[in-house]
């Protein structure tokens, strides 16, 4: 589901524990810049980023499944074809966006 204010997301009975883990994940990412800034080993840095993408991906997948059982799910339930269509398109092209960055 897109855009209004009033809509509710699959996301949604959990959205203050998913801005915790992004707020936890934002400061990875400061702390790489710190990393950076200290001029330390590279390695260590790569490895921090690898723990933020690591990190992001979990997140990703995670809003991913809610869209799934509650936006996709909720299309399809609704015996109305055109917006499980468009779910559906929605879903495919979440999954494409998600594995080309593989």
């Amino acid at each position: 589901m897109t855009g209004s204010a009033t809509q509710k997301h699959g996301y949604s009975p959990r959205k203050d524990v998913l801005a915790k883990r992004l707020h936890r994940i934002e400061g990875q990412v400061r702390g790489i810049e710190r990393m950076i800034l200290e001029d330390r080993y590279c390695i260590d840095v790569l490895t921090q980023v690898a723990a933020v993408s690591t990190a992001l991906d979990s997140l990703a997948l995670e809003i991913l499944d809610d869209h799934v059982s509650h936006c996709v799910a909720g299309a399809l339930a609704s015996g109305d074809e055109q917006v499980a269509a468009e779910k559906s398109r929605e879903l495919l092209e979440a999954v494409q966006r998600f594995t080309k960055m593989r």
